[in-house]
Parts: structure tokens; C-alpha cells; sequence
């Protein structure tokens, strides 16, 4: 790396140095280059032996190059100008040629002759420049301490008087030379990396900068030459909060501007002094790299030619107090691996294969198909596993057992992999644990490739405070809400965003257009929405403010989930939003357009996770079998409310964690009594209206709780353990379950509306025994019974239908293939002309113990 000058001299204070071209010096890498091997362009250094020029500013080629584009007219400020003539011109680019001594006149050699006074250079320099009118001290010291507004009105070239205007900031550079098709001048030193001068041409030629350092020189096209590289409609639409495709107007584009490829930095930093973009490509000093305000957007903008694919980046942003921070883009598409927090410059290449999935994905309604979900902790499934690695395993894994989705704990990017991805601050980004974001793509398109849909966890209720990412991201609240009551998030320490900015909310709706878009996910599960809804979640009276109406509701968040749905169930046909909503909240599928009883519209989402159902039955299969029949009423008050939302069964990572224990170990009674009674609800969860979701360990009834750290017990799926048959058993049942029920349209095609479900037996406390019927759209059904007690009853009569005369068992989860005792019922059973329950005909089906059984219309 090359030594940076001592305090208080500047390298251009140390001459111009022999040219490295006439000397046969190499001029390598090791310069403060600006632009890295493979991320710049390097100028192109000729040969030792090749012939160059005798310095970088003179000659008489750049004499005769200057004559040609200058003006003809004289300079107001040159001494012809004042009416003085001048013994001797200088030619532009040439010092003037020193009076040769005549032969016949030699020196006395007594007393030396006093040296001739040196010519009047004029207004131009040794290398034909003329000095530009300096900075004012204002615009200097905000120029170098990062916080102008406006950059690009003090460097790069503007036509002046007499000519044009050229200024650089090149830190620690010895000399800038501006280059052009028949044109080669030396700027003049300013100190403090800055370098001007006034060249009498009458336009701005298509010029680049010649930077030496003092081992090298590099060739650059100046960041202060282009025009914004962002358009009127973009910062139109930022500034509506409507960009509904704001990744691409914001954050690091690689692009070719005006025929020059580099990278366009974008910001939106409203409070700001000023921001610089800093990185690898500059050794992480941005002094240098100030940005352009564009108006009242608050968006900053710089095109940086030469800047590429790869390079780190982050932005200097100098607060409204004039404190500097360093921050992480929030439209990174790309990050380093944590914990480096550095940005990352991406352009995708992935070429994607899944055309017949997402042409199958626009026509369907997903609460009227099969959805059974497998839940994922991507980096813990197989730990070490890359994206590409997982791409060869997860697919197949999945299909085997007949999931038609997989769904993703939060891959976007977090810094403390023990939040599980639920604490992102690269909201656009897939983490770099696993790989890239193409890489990603591929997992996406090999799920899609194999028939599996993806949904992913989105996380836009909350963010983590740390410094080099979103909050105070200006030295002002700007994501967050100005009120620090209201942007405490109570429960995680971290930070709720300000729906009511149109700026974030237009941050979030976008994002979740872009997962959608750019990932071709097929469905966002959203985060604790709940925390999201109450302006009171888990505050206590006092430290809270009621909205304009005196109410509790957030209405900045309604509104933004409202749009957000909306937004993207217009831009995503076939997408499924999903919402982790904890309460009762009126309309959470509701369309958004249908005012409910509470007076607002519905929120707009697709599908409802049923928490209520999930804490009910786990806390009735929790008690011993002696002790059900007093909770019977858990099993069966979820559908009162069955059809007040479009709901999903979750057995979800939350269940399995923290003191919770995992599902089979919920159980009580033995090994055995567990395994059956994890059978047994599985069975009826399958069953039951909704779709459904399992956490990924519960396939095979892990005992142990789940660890980030280390992932599911899959050696208990090892041959030679001698306990593998119970395990194996189990996920033979999980497979069996989703292969009976994608082949039952009376499980899944009228799972929300009551036209497809009855009870048969809804109060057999006693027998701790439920039973009811499933209808598809013709009206055929599937009859569900389990028996939650550890005991066998033989000929159990339950009523059925009188259309259906023979009845066969689909589904057993006692049989012994799953690790049950074998009660089965064989043969088929004929319908007697027997009334139960309420019902003309009915069934004498032996009941296994602790077993779901399944039957069909033979």
C-alpha cells in the first residue's frame, strides 16, 4: 500500500516526479489506486522501451491539441487585455525557452554576471493552465469534511470565462493531468487533494483524469462529469412513496452511464449535511466520493465509472450536528458475511428454469389447493450447508415426504444468527451465510423445479438498533418514529418502523414486492403482526398514545399492511401473504375493500396462522389421557371460529424452543403412549379445516428441543440406531398423511367456508373421542375419528351419511409400519341402517388406541 504523506504536506507539494513511461518504472498495483485489480479500469501504461512523451503536460502536441479547442479571443484577464505587451509568450504547455549566451560575448571572470530575471509567465503555469478563481473557505471546508449539498457544482469541468473550468478531489494523489483526444494538461495543486485549473477551450471535451501517486498512476473517468444517473419519475415516485420497484432506483446499481460502465450509488438520507459513498475501491476513504443531493427527495446520488460487481461499499453520512457515521445501505442487494457489515456491490445473473411452476403458480387460489408446509431453519436443516449444496438435498428431501411448501425462517440478512433472522437489517438482501443472492435463486428454482412452493418469513415489524445500520440512520429517527415511546419495541429491545413516513412505508411495500419478483417466492409469512396492529402490545397504561380517535389501533400499520397486500396480490398473481396474528382482529383475510363490524376495511391477507387452535390442542394432548375428558371443549372450540378467517394449523419453530419442549415430547405416559399420541394429533391436525405446518424434526418426532446451534437429531434416523424403526415410523406416517390428503380434495378444497365440514361426534368427552365429516365441492367426504385414550374400542358406532353405503380405511396412524400396535380396520365397512348422531345410517369401526383413523367412500 502505498505511505500516505506526512501531516500537513500533500504529495502534489512534492513536484511532478520523473515520468514513469521515459524512466522504465513499472507502475503496479500498489498505489492508493482508487479502483482495485478487477473492479476499475486501470489506465494503460505504455511499454519500457516504448516511446512517451517527455513530461505529462508539455510539448508540442499538446500545444497544437490546445490551439485547436481553444477560443480565439482574448482573456479579459491576460496583460494583452490591459494593454500590456510582454517581451516574450510562453506557448501553452511549454516553458519559455531561455536566451541562448552569444560566443563572442563571455562572461567576465571576475565578477560573475547576476542572473537574468525570470520571464513573466502570465497567467498560464509551466504546463499552460490557467488558475481557477479558488473555493470560497465555506464551500472548501464542507467540500472536505463530507457535508456539501452539491458536489458536482464544484468539481468536474464547467464552462467559465475564458475557457472551462476543471477541478478534481483526489486525495494523496502527487498529480492530476486532464486527458482528452489531442489534449494533456496538468492541473494546478489547490493542497487538501484538490487540483484545478481553466483550459481555454470552448466546450467540455470527453475527457479523463490522469492520477499519479507516487509509484503509479491510474486513468480514470471523473465521477463529476455525468449527469444524475437517476431520473425525475423515480425521485417523483420516492417522494409519493409509490416506487413500487424501489431496488432499483435506490442503493447499488452496476449500470454503463452515458457509454461509461460504473456503478450508480443512491441514498435516501433526508436529514443529512452531506453523505459519502466509501469502500474497497478507495481504501475506505470517501473523501473523495461526496454525493449530490437531488432536491427535496432526500436522495443522494453519485455514478462512480469504473466501480463494479463485488466491490464493499458503505455510505459517510455527516449528521445534522456534524458528527459522521458509518453506514450499511439499506437497499444493499448483497452484504458480506456476518459479522463483517460492509455492503456489497450485486448484479444478478441467474437464469431461471422454474417457467412451468410459476405458469401453474398465476392460476390457482391457494386456500381452494392442497398446502401442507414444512418449516426450515435454512442455516441449522444441515448446518454447513451452502445454498447450491442445500439445492441437491432439501428439494428431494421435501418431495419424498409430499409437502407441497416449504417455508423459510427469515433468510434476509441479521447480524446475531441466534435471532434466527427475525432481528434484519439487510432487508434486501439473502444472508451471505449460505452464499450469494444467484445462489439463493438456484435453492428457489430447484424447490420449484421439484413441484415445491416457497414461502418465506418477512419480518417488517421491527428492526435491531445496531449503529451501522437503520437506526438514526441520518443522526435523525428516520425508519423509526420520532416519539421513542412509540419506537421501542417492548419485547425485543429493538426498534418498530414509521408506517406513517411515506418513504418507509414505500421501503417495506417494495421489499416485499421484490422477494416476490426478483426470488420468485410464492408467499410471505408476516411477523408478529399483532406487535404491529396495537399501539398498546405489551406496554403498560402510560407508555402509550392513543391514535387520533382515542382507540389502540395503529392506523399507519393497518394502512401499510392494507398496501401492502394489495400491492402485492396486483403485482403477483398466484402469491399467498400469510399473517402471525395473535388475536382476534376483525378481517385479517378480509379483502381490503369490505368494511367489517369494527369499521375497517379487511387487511387484505390470504391466509391466517391459528394460534388459538394451536395453543388449545397442544394444552389438551398435554394431559393425561384420565384428565382430557375435563378439556374436551379445547379440541373443538376452534371451529366456532373456523370460518371467521382463512387459517393455517402451525406447529411452528415457536413450540419447539425455549422450555417448550418438541411435540412428541409434549406428550405424557411412555416412549410409546408419546409416539402414539404424536400419531394421533397428526392425524387429526391433518384433518382438520385449514391448511397445515410442521416444523422441520417433528417429521421424525425429535425429542429434543431445536438449536440453532446444531439443527435437527438426524442420527435418529441412523440403521444402527437401535430406536431408528420409532423414528422412521413416524416420518413414514408424515409421508403417508401428505399423499392421502393431495389425493382428498374433501381435506382441502372447502377449507373455509362450513359447507365442508360436520360434526359426528363433537361431545364424546367420556370416550375422549372426535369425529367428523369433510366434504369436497361435490360432496364427497372423508370421515375423520380419533381416539384420544390409551384404550381399544371395538365397534364404535358413528354416524355417516345414508348415500354412502361401503366405507374402506385410508389412513391408520396405529398401524405397525408407523410403530403402532396394528389395530386396523381391514376390510371394508358397510353402513347400517342404524341412526347416531343425528344421522339415518351409520358405522361399527374398531378404534384404535391413541389413533386417528381415515375413511372413504369405498
Amino acid at each position: 500500500m502505498t505511505a500516505r504523506p506526512p501531516s500537513g504536506q500533500h504529495p502534489s507539494d512534492e513536484g511532478p516526479g520523473p515520468d514513469p513511461a521515459a524512466t522504465g518504472t513499472r507502475t503496479g498495483p500498489a498505489v492508493p489506486p482508487t479502483f482495485l485489480p478487477g473492479r476499475a479500469a486501470r489506465a494503460e501504461r505504455p511499454r519500457a522501451d516504448a516511446p512517451g512523451p517527455a513530461a505529462p503536460a508539455t510539448g508540442p502536441d499538446v500545444e497544437a491539441g490546445l490551439r485547436e479547442s481553444a477560443s480565439p479571443r482574448r482573456d479579459p484577464r491576460s496583460p494583452e487585455s490591459a494593454g500590456i505587451k510582454p517581451a516574450s509568450r510562453p506557448s501553452y504547455g511549454a516553458p519559455p525557452e531561455p536566451r541562448a549566451p552569444r560566443a563572442a560575448e563571455p562572461a567576465p571572470a571576475a565578477a560573475p554576471r547576476p542572473p537574468a530575471p525570470a520571464p513573466d509567465p502570465g497567467p498560464y503555469d509551466d504546463h499552460g493552465v490557467r488558475a481557477a478563481s479558488p473555493l470560497g473557505e465555506g464551500d472548501r471546508q464542507r467540500l472536505l469534511t463530507g457535508s456539501h449539498h452539491d458536489p458536482h457544482a464544484l468539481l468536474g469541468a464547467h464552462p467559465v470565462r475564458g475557457g472551462v473550468r476543471f477541478r478534481a478531489l483526489r486525495p494523496y494523489a502527487r498529480a492530476v493531468t486532464v486527458t482528452a483526444d489531442g489534449l494533456r494538461a496538468r492541473l494546478r495543486a489547490e493542497g487538501d487533494g484538490l487540483f484545478s485549473g481553466v483550459l481555454p477551450l470552448t466546450a467540455i471535451p470527453d475527457y479523463q483524469l490522469l492520477v499519479a501517486y507516487d509509484d503509479a498512476e491510474v486513468q480514470v473517468h471523473d465521477p463529476y462529469r455525468f449527469l444524475p444517473a437517476l431520473g425525475e419519475l423515480d425521485l417523483h415516485l420516492i417522494g409519493e412513496g409509490r416506487h413500487e420497484e424501489l431496488w432499483r432506483a435506490l442503493g447499488a446499481q452496476p449500470m454503463t452511464h452515458h457509454g461509461v460502465a460504473g456503478t450508480r450509488f443512491t441514498v435516501w438520507a433526508p436529514n443529512a449535511r452531506g453523505v459519502r459513498v466509501t469502500g474497497d475501491f478507495c481504501y475506505w476513504d470517501g473523501t473523495g466520493f461526496p454525493m449530490r443531493s437531488l432536491g427535496s427527495s432526500g436522495v443522494w446520488e453519485l455514478f462512480v465509472p469504473g466501480v463494479g460487481e463485488g466491490a464493499l461499499y458503505k455510505f459517510e453520512i455527516t449528521r445534522p450536528d456534524g458528527s459522521r457515521t458509518l453506514r450499511a445501505d439499506p437497499m444493499a442487494r448483497r452484504t458480506e458475511c456476518p459479522p463483517a457489515t460492509a455492503s456489497v456491490v450485486h448484479a444478478s445473473h441467474h437464469r431461471w428454469g422454474d417457467g412451468d411452476w410459476m405458469a401453474r403458480r398465476d392460476g390457482g387460489r391457494v386456500y381452494e389447493l392442497p398446502f401442507s408446509v414444512y418449516e426450515v431453519h435454512l442455516p441449522s436443516w444441515r448446518p454447513g450447508l451452502t445454498y447450491r449444496q442445500l439445492a441437491e438435498q432439501l428439494p428431494a428431501y421435501v418431495k419424498d415426504l409430499g409437502f407441497t411448501h416449504v417455508e423459510l425462517m427469515p433468510v434476509a440478512e441479521h447480524p446475531f444468527g441466534g435471532s434466527w433472522g427475525y432481528q434484519v437489517t439487510g432487508f434486501y438482501a439473502p444472508t451471505a451465510r449460505l452464499g450469494p443472492p444467484d445462489d439463493f435463486k438456484y435453492l428457489v428454482d430447484a424447490l420449484h423445479q421439484a413441484g415445491i412452493g416457497v414461502l418465506v418469513d418477512w419480518v417488517p415489524a421491527h428492526f435491531p438498533r445496531d449503529a451501522w445500520a437503520l437506526a438514526e440512520f441520518d443522526g435523525r429517527p428516520l425508519y423509526e418514529p420520532s416519539d421513542p415511546l412509540r419506537a421501542a419495541h417492548p419485547d425485543w429491545g429493538t426498534l418498530e418502523f414509521d408506517y406513517g413516513r411515506t418513504e418507509v412505508r414505500n421501503f417495506l411495500v417494495a421489499n416485499a414486492v421484490y422477494w416476490c419478483e426478483e426470488f420468485h417466492i410464492d408467499g410471505l409469512r408476516v411477523d408478529a403482526v399483532a406487535s404491529m396492529l396495537y399501539l398498546d402490545y405489551s406496554r403498560e397504561p402510560g407508555q402509550w398514545t392513543p391514535n387520533a380517535h382515542g382507540g389502540r389501533e395503529n392506523l399507519d400499520a393497518v394502512a401499510f399492511l392494507q398496501e401492502m397486500n394489495a400491492t402485492v396480490y396486483r403485482r403477483c398473481p398466484g402469491v399467498v401473504t400469510i399473517a402471525e396474528e395473535s388475536t382476534a382482529w376483525d378481517g385479517v383475510t378480509r379483502a381490503t375493500h369490505h368494511v367489517g363490524a369494527s369499521g375497517f376495511g379487511g387487511l387484505g391477507f390470504g391466509l391466517k396462522w391459528n394460534m388459538g387452535w394451536m395453543h388449545d390442542s397442544l394444552g389438551y394432548v398435554a394431559h393425561e389421557p384420565v384428565h382430557r375428558k375435563y378439556h374436551h371443549h379445547e379440541m373443538t372450540f376452534s371451529m366456532v371460529y373456523a370460518y371467521s378467517e382463512n387459517y393455517v394449523l402451525p406447529i411452528s419453530h415457536d413450540e419447539v424452543v425455549h422450555g417448550k419442549r418438541a411435540l412428541v415430547s409434549k406428550m405424557p405416559g411412555d416412549w410409546w403412549q408419546q409416539r402414539a399420541d404424536h400419531r394421533a394429533y397428526l392425524g387429526f391436525m391433518w384433518a382438520h379445516p385449514g391448511k397445515q405446518l410442521l416444523f422441520m424434526g417433528q417429521e421424525f418426532a425429535q425429542g429434543a428441543e431445536w438449536s440453532e446451534r446444531h439443527g435437527p437429531d438426524w442420527w435418529l434416523l441412523d440403521p444402527s440406531y437401535s430406536a431408528e424403526p420409532d423414528h422412521r415410523g413416524v416420518r413414514d406416517l408424515v409421508r403417508d398423511l401428505n399423499r392421502v390428503y393431495a389425493a382428498t380434495p374433501p381435506l382441502w378444497q372447502r377449507d373455509t367456508v362450513p359447507e365442508g365440514f360436520a360434526w359426528v361426534e363433537g361431545d364424546g368427552h367420556e370416550d375422549n373421542v372426535f369425529a367428523f365429516l369433510r366434504f369436497d365441492a361435490d360432496g364427497s367426504p372423508l370421515l375423520a375419528v380419533s381416539n384420544f385414550s390409551p384404550v381399544v374400542r371395538h365397534a364404535y358406532r358413528v354416524g355417516v351419511p345414508d348415500t354412502v353405503p361401503l366405507w374402506r380405511e385410508v389412513l391408520n396412524t396405529d398401524d405397525e409400519r408407523y410403530g403402532g400396535s396394528g389395530v386396523l380396520n381391514p376390510e371394508p365397512l358397510k353402513a347400517e341402517p342404524t341412526a347416531a348422531h343425528g344421522r339415518p345410517a351409520s358405522l361399527l369401526p374398531v378404534l384404535p388406541p391413541l389413533a386417528t383413523i381415515w375413511l372413504r367412500p369405498a
